[in-house]
């Protein structure tokens, strides 16, 4: 089956150029455009998409908030690349925070966005780590930091566990973390799944955001 991707952007060019980038790919398919965040929600429910590309300023509803939108009110909601003109970006950082599975740059190669698009699909590496690293070293010090702590230590990793985190955060894909462990891949899934669900994080940016705002893991 191919990746399903719903395109939000308000300039037709963007949409139009990831398109025809996405649509060369016979793994991938464009199944709906939007021209701003307030039109995903019922998009997303009438579509079913695996992705949102979505654009992280639109003059109605921001990529931010349109995230949080879609992450409260969708059952089984779909990943969401934010899209940014900026790499350095708070509003990317924020979006990141609210949810979003991962950034794509608009000057990207045609490469790259593909490859954001099935990494942020498969769900089992961190796109752009060290961006994020840098992300949450600039920006990762706000009102986040108390409640993050909190989370970590009401976490109670275990050692494998902690060991698996750091790794996630260096980027390290699960048969990477497997290598470096001398573990099989499902072991290191299910590491992955546990420390998920302790962080009551939705996915693996969404908890190697947590342990760099707690200060569990070091941005710098």
């Amino acid at each position: 089956m191919p990746v399903t991707v719903l395109l939000v952007d308000d300039e037709p060019l963007v949409r139009a150029g990831l398109r025809a980038v996405l649509e060369a790919q016979p793994d991938i398919e464009v199944v709906g455009e939007a021209a701003d965040g307030a039109a995903v929600i019922p998009l997303v429910r009438q579509l079913r998409p695996d992705v949102v590309a979505m654009d992280v300023r639109m003059p109605l509803l921001d990529g931010i908030e349109a995230t949080r939108a879609v992450l409260r009110t969708v059952d089984d909601p779909p990943k969401i690349l934010v899209i940014t003109t900026f790499e350095n970006d708070e509003y990317v950082y924020e979006a990141l925070r609210a949810g979003a599975d991962g950034f794509l740059l608009k000057r990207a190669r045609p490469a790259e966005i593909v490859h954001a698009v099935r990494l942020v699909a498969e769900g089992e590496s961190l796109l752009f780590p060290a961006s994020v690293r840098q992300l949450a070293a600039e920006y990762g010090n706000g009102d986040g930091t108390r409640a993050a702590r909190a989370v970590m230590e009401r976490a109670q990793l275990t050692e494998r566990e902690t060991e698996v985190l750091r790794l996630m955060a260096r980027g390290l894909s699960n048969a990477e973390i497997a290598a470096r462990l001398v573990v099989g891949t499902e072991t290191v899934k299910s590491h992955v799944s546990a420390v998920l669900a302790k962080l009551g994080a939705r996915d693996r940016t969404q908890a190697v955001i947590a342990a760099y705002e707690s200060g569990f893991v070091a941005p710098g």
